[in-house]
């Protein structure tokens, strides 16, 4: 069989565990198509999305873009026998939805279809929204089964009348957190057909932990504690809270702090820091690909992840860079917000604050920094449980033998003219 791989964008720094799994399904024997509704945008490219071999296509990102491509594929959609449910399962939608994002979905779904490889069986998408609503119109065109690996905003931000119609439609469908489990089974007609696969860590391509970090007690100015954020600077990952909380910190305690990643907010959070005085001690390096990521994993004292809700409902899954911390020794400091507790016990692997609480996180930072000994015992802990528990290996296992399985129950039938796929 070939799955179609269906993503918001390809390659993306932010989505490792995306190429991870992609990856992994090919040295297993899977063919797949990656299938990207974006152009890349990343100035960098991790070396995990260059080991995979799988073909890239770009949809049209926006549909004016390229009129041509698109009157093409609405013209063989139409002369498809799924054209009139597809139309009208998307006109249903666009009824609940009368939005210019709702139109591209539909529209990147016919060109989807025109231009599917005749060798695919198979469609997946990877988040709940955008990529499963293309997924969706197309399998409507092409009768292709469909299944979906869900994460963490699409979960929490879709309209339930959206979730619902997706999970009852499609033939299964994975997700990485209990705490997203409950949620989709809570919504599925068939709950049974949701099942939890935690992404875990490829450990083959993270080095073994340092086998000791300097003693840093934040006391000697000229060494000052390390202290590491690597995540999006958008409101869920709570990096305004951090800022807050450090400048609570007493003015004797030495620590610098490393924020990794890009984001919309970041303008923000540099101008947060230079009201609170605080410029002068961090570095802002932007994005960054995975090695220079690991690079500065195995030389900071301490990961830090304020978590928490967003206003508009948006929160983490379970952050892989707080796993990626733990593979290195590194002690993680997070909070009790989104799926951050299925990793990460209290006191024993972490230290986990309440979300959207400054004077706690601050508490917790100034603890943490002036005891060394501490920071060692959680790190190893963690890096003892991440590396027992988390593995990526039985995951791709299980979502290779459903894909596989599923294949080989599906016969290929003809339908008015066309080749359907309809289970045997």
């Amino acid at each position: 069989m070939t799955v179609a791989v269906i993503v918001k964008g390809w390659p993306r720094l932010s989505e490792t565990f995306i190429a991870q799994e992609v990856l992994g399904l090919e040295r297993r024997g899977l063919r797949q198509v990656i299938v990207s509704l974006r152009q890349p945008t990343d100035k960098a490219v991790h070396e995990l999305n260059r080991r995979v071999t799988a073909p890239v296509v770009h949809l049209p990102e926006y549909l004016h873009g390229e009129p041509a491509r698109l009157l093409r594929a609405l013209a063989a959609a139409r002369r498809r026998p799924g054209w009139r449910t597809a139309l009208g399962a998307w006109m249903a939608d666009l009824r609940r939805d009368p939005s210019r994002n709702r139109v591209r979905r539909f529209g990147q779904a016919c060109v989807l279809a025109a231009e599917l490889p005749a060798d695919v069986t198979w469609l997946h998408s990877h988040f709940l929204h955008t990529p499963a609503s293309v997924a969706r119109y197309a399998a409507l065109l092409t009768g292709l089964p469909w299944s979906f690996s869900a994460h963490a905003k699409d979960i929490w931000t879709s309209p339930e009348w959206d979730l619902r119609e997706k999970l009852a439609e499609a033939r299964w469908g994975v997700t990485c957190t209990a705490l997203g489990l409950a949620r989709l089974r809570g919504l599925a007609a068939e709950p049974e057909r949701v099942e939890l696969l935690y992404h875990g860590l490829d450990f083959s391509r993270f080095p073994a932990a340092p086998e000791a970090r300097p003693a840093r007690d934040g006391a000697d100015p000229a060494d000052p504690v390390r202290l590491l954020s690597v995540g999006r600077a958008v409101e869920k990952k709570g990096f305004d809270l951090l800022l807050d909380a450090l400048a609570r910190l007493p003015a004797g305690l030495h620590w610098r702090w490393t924020h990794i990643g890009g984001g919309d907010r970041l303008a923000a959070l540099k101008a947060q820091a230079a009201a609170l005085g605080l410029d002068g001690r961090i570095d802002w390096q932007g994005a960054k690909a995975q090695d220079a990521v690991i690079a500065q994993y195995r030389r900071a004292d301490l990961f830090v992840l304020p978590c928490r809700t967003a206003r508009d409902g948006d929160r983490d899954g379970l952050p892989n860079v707080l796993m990626e911390a733990q593979s290195q020794g590194l002690a993680c400091l997070s909070t009790r917000a989104a799926a951050v507790a299925e990793l990460i016990e209290d006191g024993a692997t972490g230290t986990l604050v309440e979300p959207d609480d400054p004077a706690d996180l601050s508490a917790a930072l100034e603890a943490l920094i002036g005891d060394p000994a501490r920071r060692a015992a959680l790190g190893a802990a963690g890096a003892l449980r991440v590396r027992r528990d988390f593995g990526s290996d039985s995951g791709i296992d299980r979502l290779h033998d459903r894909f596989t399985t599923e294949n080989s129950q599906t016969r290929l039938v003809p339908f008015g003219g066309c080749c359907a796929l309809h289970g045997g």
